[in-house]
């Protein structure tokens, strides 16, 4: 049995922006600052994550487009069901190299987890066909 739920149009409107927002940042520090990500990777506890993808440099390159291409889709509401599975797909990976081992600093692990709540939330439900409440 589905029990349908009633979203108010305008709040996912603001779910999406807000929640985009954090790739396009993400994204331009990917594709501008490489070398400091790069020492991000380098200095992580789970850092064999990272070369298991290949050539870190590389991975920083390519998952900077994709946040910086997969965080406007969502910004702007096209195809959310699958910027939020690509934009998934390129947190879990950052997520377990750089914020998992860091015992110190537990905050930046529990706000990628909270994101991934997020992308979730797009991946999980259906909003092509909703009705303005």
């Amino acid at each position: 049995m589905t029990t349908k739920i009633l979203v108010n149009h305008n709040s996912l409107q603001v779910f999406r922006v807000m929640l985009s927002g954090i790739f396009l940042v993400a994204s331009l520090s990917h594709l501008f600052n490489v070398e400091k990500t790069l020492q991000k990777i380098d200095g992580a506890k789970f850092r064999e994550i990272a070369y298991f993808f290949g050539d870190p440099k590389l991975m920083i390159i390519i998952s900077g487009i994709a946040m910086l291409i997969a965080g406007f889709s969502l910004l702007v509401g096209y195809k959310t069901k699958w910027a939020s599975i690509v934009l998934a797909a390129v947190l879990i990976p950052i997520t377990l190299t750089v914020q998992v081992g860091q015992i110190t600093t537990l905050g930046p692990l529990f706000k990628n987890i909270a994101i991934l709540g997020g992308l979730l939330f797009f991946i999980l439900n259906d909003f092509n066909n909703t009705q303005k409440t």
